[in-house]
């Protein structure tokens, strides 16, 4: 029978250079990481799909469709599952569009731009809404939060070249709610 770890204490192990959570029977390092997010700016002709949130936080504020990578997945397919699980919608990834650093969350975001398989889209169990708009159409007001803002930019800037170089966070910009 495999008794429970004993207590844990912050140490710098060999070989690092900053305290971790060491457990003091079996030597087992607590490596909290960042999280990693995907997701895509996805669009039907000129229309971008967005999506109204069920969920905490920033429920009921729009976003494009994302969420947190699982293990043993990778980014593009999670961007496809994200896409899917919230929106109902089949896409097919055109490139990374942007790279961003959330460090006050212990994020790094990797948003793709996408092209929808066809234009059948259905909320899933997060999205109240799931709806194709276009560029005037998108609530800006209530959108969730800034690096979706920063995303949808990107994509606007983009949107004609068949190549083009990932964007990482505004100068001086984190990335928390949009207010």
């Amino acid at each position: 029978m495999m008794r429970p770890a004993g207590p844990v204490y912050a140490h710098v192990p060999e070989g690092d250079n900053r305290a971790r959570m060491v457990c003091r029977d079996c030597g087992f390092i607590n490596y909290v990481n960042p999280k990693i997010v995907v997701g895509a700016v996805c669009l039907w002709d000129d229309l971008i799909l967005m999506c109204r949130r069920a969920i905490e936080p920033r429920k009921g504020y729009w976003t494009i469709p994302a969420g947190y990578l699982e293990v043993h997945e990778g980014t593009e397919q999670g961007a496809h599952r994200e896409a899917f699980e919230e929106a109902g919608a089949r896409i097919k990834i055109e490139g990374l569009l942007a790279v961003y650093a959330l460090t006050h969350l212990s994020q790094v975001q990797l948003i793709y731009r996408a092209r929808l398989a066809d234009p059948n889209i259905n909320p899933g169990p997060e999205s109240m809404e799931a709806c194709l708009l276009r560029w005037d159409e998108i609530p800006w007001d209530d959108i969730a939060f800034a690096s979706v803002r920063w995303a949808l930019d990107r994509h606007r800037e983009v949107q004609n070249q068949a190549t083009f170089l990932p964007a990482t966070n505004p100068p001086g910009a984190r990335g928390g709610a949009s207010a």
